[in-house]
C-alpha cells in the first residue's frame, strides 16, 4: 500500500519534518500562489496549512482527507468547503500562545520605554542626548491595560500584566472570571485603557472593532497594539489619531493586505511600530506548531480523531 503523502506550504522545523516522514511522503510547495498550491494539491492526502488556501482547493485535490493549520487562525483554511467535501480540519490552539503575549510586551515596552532608541541615540548623539531622551519613558507598572479577546493569548497577557503591577480590564465575547482582571464593556475599556492590546478573533462581530468612535474615546497618549487581524481596526482612523498625536502611539503586527503594501501610509506614520505579522513566531513556536501539526495530521490519516478537530461535521460528507 502507498504511503501517503502531505504537502505543507512552508518547510517545517525539522523535528516536525522526521515525524512526518514516520508516515507520509512529505513534499513542500515551491511557492504559495493559489495555482500553485492547486497544482501541487492534486494527488496529497493531507496538507499543513501556514499560507492562505485558495477557496477551490478540495476540488482540486481528490485524495485530500485533512487539512492542518500550522498555528490557530483559520482564514487561512476554506472551513466550509473542506466540510462539505469530508475533510477534516484542525488547528493548535496555544501552541504559539507565549510567543504572541511576549511580543505584546516588547511592543509595550518599545512604545512606552524604547531602551533600544536610547542606546542608538547615545552611540549615534552621545550620552548627554540619549540620557535626556530618557525624560519621556512612561512606566508600565501602575497603568492601565485593556485587553480585547480574554482568550488563550489574552489570558497570558493578562498575567504577564500582573507582574508589571498593572491594572487590568478585559472585554470578551464570553463571560470569563479571571482573578485580577475586571470585565468591561468594549467602550469602557478603550476609554479607561492607557494601553489596549487586540488579541481576539476576527469575526463578522470583531470587524473595525477598533472603530473611529472607540479610538476617539481612548485617553490622550494611550497606544493600541494589534496582535489580531488587520480588519479588526479601522486603519483610516488609527492613522488619523497618530498623526494629530492625539494618542501615544500603536504596534500593528497585522495588517488589512498583507505584506504591507509600499503605497500604504502606515510606513510615515509617527510613533508607529511596524512588524510583519510575526508575533507568534519564534524557533520555540516554530518547533511547537510543526511537531504539533505533524502529529494532528498521523492521528487523522491513521483514522484516529485530532485532539483539536474544527469541523466534526465533516464526517457527513466522508467519502469512506
Amino acid at each position: 500500500m502507498a504511503r501517503p503523502v502531505v504537502l505543507t506550504t512552508i518547510a517545517l522545523h525539522p523535528d516536525g519534518a522526521a515525524l512526518v516522514g514516520q508516515f507520509a511522503e512529505l513534499r513542500v510547495a515551491s511557492d504559495t500562489s493559489p495555482d500553485t498550491l492547486r497544482q501541487w494539491a492534486k494527488d496529497v492526502d493531507g496538507i499543513i496549512v501556514r499560507s492562505k488556501l485558495p477557496e477551490d482547493i478540495c476540488a482540486h485535490a481528490p485524495r485530500l482527507k485533512a487539512l492542518v493549520r500550522h498555528g490557530v487562525g483559520l482564514d487561512f483554511i476554506p472551513v466550509e468547503q473542506a466540510t462539505l467535501a469530508g475533510v477534516a480540519v484542525a488547528n493548535l490552539p496555544g501552541s504559539n500562545a507565549q510567543a504572541v503575549a511576549e511580543y505584546c510586551f516588547a511592543a509595550l515596552l518599545s512604545l512606552r520605554r524604547p531602551v533600544a532608541a536610547i542606546g542608538q541615540s547615545m552611540r549615534a548623539a552621545g550620552w548627554g542626548s540619549a540620557r535626556g531622551s530618557a525624560d519621556h519613558a512612561l512606566e508600565l507598572g501602575g497603568s492601565t491595560l485593556g485587553i480585547v479577546g480574554v482568550g488563550t493569548i489574552g489570558k497570558r497577557v493578562a498575567r504577564i500584566a500582573a507582574g508589571f503591577g498593572m491594572t487590568v480590564l478585559g472585554a470578551s465575547s464570553r463571560p470569563h472570571d479571571i482573578p485580577g482582571v475586571r470585565d468591561v464593556s468594549i467602550d469602557a475599556l478603550f476609554a479607561e485603557s492607557d494601553a489596549i492590546v487586540l488579541c481576539c478573533a476576527l469575526t463578522e462581530a470583531t470587524k473595525g472593532l477598533a472603530s473611529r468612535e472607540r479610538i476617539a474615546r481612548m485617553r490622550p497618549g494611550a497606544v493600541l497594539v494589534n496582535v489580531s487581524r488587520g480588519a479588526v481596526v479601522d486603519t483610516p482612523a488609527l492613522l488619523d489619531a497618530l498623526q494629530s498625536g492625539r494618542i501615544g502611539g500603536a504596534a500593528l503586527d497585522v495588517y488589512d493586505v498583507q505584506p504591507l503594501p509600499e503605497a500604504s501610509p502606515l510606513w510615515q506614520a509617527p510613533n508607529l511600530l511596524l512588524t510583519p505579522h510575526v508575533a507568534g513566531i519564534t524557533a520555540t513556536s516554530l518547533r511547537n506548531m510543526s511537531v504539533g501539526a505533524a502529529e494532528e495530521m498521523q492521528r487523522i490519516l491513521s483514522g484516529q480523531k485530532p485532539v483539536h478537530l474544527v469541523n466534526p461535521d465533516y464526517l457527513r460528507h466522508s467519502k469512506g
